[in-house]
């Protein structure tokens, strides 16, 4: 790939004590706001996507249809961690955008989400074409190994849980 984009973006994020339910972990529901602040602070600072502002110039935008969740170890008040997202398939009107919270050493998988969006018309909700411009884009940005398929979620955050492994063993 000769872009310079970065296709995997990450930032570190501290849990808030707001955020946790009784036993001081995060809160469900909450994770949601993590994982698309995140997504949403990663493309302003790598791709100058102001997602507004491409909503507004384009009368058109992305809007959720679907979210799959896995929550696999509790991320804990005060406690840092790293947030990872990446663009796994895209077409015409769609595209899927997997997020991971990790440990902040990076090496324990703490909840893995999978966002379906649809590219719509604002007003009116119709599903519409990506403008190739934004086609571009997301070609440069599909991460081709972390293959997408609508029923294969649980085999993607085993996946992911099996390599994290095997580098934890190899760090240690």
């Amino acid at each position: 790939m000769a872009s310079s984009l970065v296709q995997t973006p990450e930032t570190t994020h501290r849990i808030q004590f707001q955020d946790c339910d009784m036993l001081g972990h995060l809160n469900n529901a909450r994770y949601l706001d993590y994982f698309l602040n995140a997504r949403e602070q990663h493309t302003l600072q790598h791709y100058a996507l102001n997602l507004g502002q491409v909503t507004r110039e384009l009368g058109a935008g992305w809007v959720i249809t679907k979210h799959y969740l896995a929550y696999l170890r509790p991320a804990n008040h005060a406690e840092l961690v790293r947030i990872k997202t990446q663009l796994i398939h895209y077409d015409n009107s769609n595209l899927v955008v997997e997020m991971q919270m990790l440990s902040e050493d990076g090496l324990r998988l703490k909840a893995v989400l999978w966002s379906e969006m649809a590219f719509v018309k604002v007003p009116g909700g119709t599903r519409t074409e990506h403008p190739d411009r934004l086609m571009d884009l997301l070609e440069e940005l599909d991460v081709e190994d972390a293959s997408y398929d609508p029923d294969g979620f649980d085999e993607r955050v085993r996946r992911l849980r099996k390599q994290l492994k095997r580098e934890r063993n190899e760090h240690d």
